[in-house]
């Protein structure tokens, strides 16, 4: 089945932002408080962050100075109807939702107070793609790298791809999932760089829903423009651009020569029900976009 696409889903004339979207404090299970957080993620280079501690829904969007702006969110766990272990990441302000709450009515909570529902780490929990399917979540994290350090289960591009062919519109996220004690010690190695105009909670927000971001591991896309018919990039130094179909479809640029790019243009091919790109450095590290174009296949 093939989908003709509707528009372009990037517009990057405005400025790139960095930002976490999974980042746990002494609210719940961190090592650290969001002053400390807040610190240690701005002097890295980051503009935004989430706090999305389990089952504690966060209020500090717009309160009080910070080094970088907070954004609100929560992490929901627990078993779904089918018996199912799930971890979900809700962005965006809630109101109502308890740890003591049942984990499905959080998530329904979190639905109908219109919190984009982001399945977290679902390689780590042991989910299946039928699991990441049946609840028609936002998104999905496609890397996780606190899950790399616990026992190197941090890939989701498997069940994002599968969400893909029910919904060409779902979001992909790379996170830290950050709790920064000694036995979860690892930060600044996943997060996202969303493109806006103007710079608060709501455009930050509004640009994730819109999709309008990259996720990255390192390499970082610069530009992204299309007519409809051929997409053109430009990105810092990688080795190879890969642009990723359905099933075994896709292109590429790149060798294994040494040789670096930095700027690229793909025709996009009628047939294909969703297309993304992904671009990897000479130390392997990818970053991608979420699908180039909405269309109107439904979910």
């Amino acid at each position: 089945m093939s989908i003709k696409p509707q528009s372009f889903r990037y517009d990057t004339s405005g400025q790139w932002h960095k930002g976490n979207t999974h980042v746990h404090s002494t609210a719940s299970d961190g090592g650290k408080n969001h002053r400390e957080l807040a610190e240690l993620y701005a002097a890295a280079g980051y503009d935004f962050l989430f706090a999305t501690d389990h089952r504690v829904p966060s209020d500090l969007a717009g309160r009080g100075s910070s080094p970088l702006l907070w954004l609100d969110g929560v992490e929901l766990d627990g078993y779904d109807d089918e018996g199912e272990n799930l971890h979900v990441v809700c962005l965006g302000r809630t109101q109502g939702i308890t740890p003591r709450m049942g984990f499905m009515h959080a998530v329904e909570s979190a639905r109908e107070q219109h919190a984009l529902l982001i399945l977290a780490h679902p390689q780590w929990c042991g989910n299946t793609t039928s699991d990441a399917l049946r609840w028609h979540f936002d998104g999905v994290e496609i890397y996780n790298h606190v899950c790399r350090w616990l026992n190197g289960k941090d890939d989701g591009r498997v069940y994002w791809n599968a969400m893909l062919e029910r919904n060409p519109n779902t979001l992909a996220f790379s996170v830290d999932d950050a709790h920064l004690t000694p036995e979860h010690p690892g930060w600044n190695g996943g997060w996202i760089v969303v493109n806006t105009h103007e710079w608060s909670a709501a455009s930050v927000l509004g640009a994730i829903r819109r999709g309008n971001y990259y996720s990255s591991c390192g390499p970082e896309f610069r530009t992204l423009e299309s007519d409809g018919h051929t997409v053109r990039i430009t990105t810092s130094p990688v080795q190879f651009i890969r642009l990723v179909g359905p099933g075994p479809l896709g292109a590429r640029l790149g060798s294994f020569d040494g040789a670096e790019l930095t700027a690229a243009s793909f025709v996009m091919p009628d047939e294909w029900a969703y297309v993304y790109l992904e671009i990897e450095d000479a130390r392997g590290r990818r970053a991608w976009t979420n699908t180039l174009f909405v269309n109107e296949r439904p979910t």
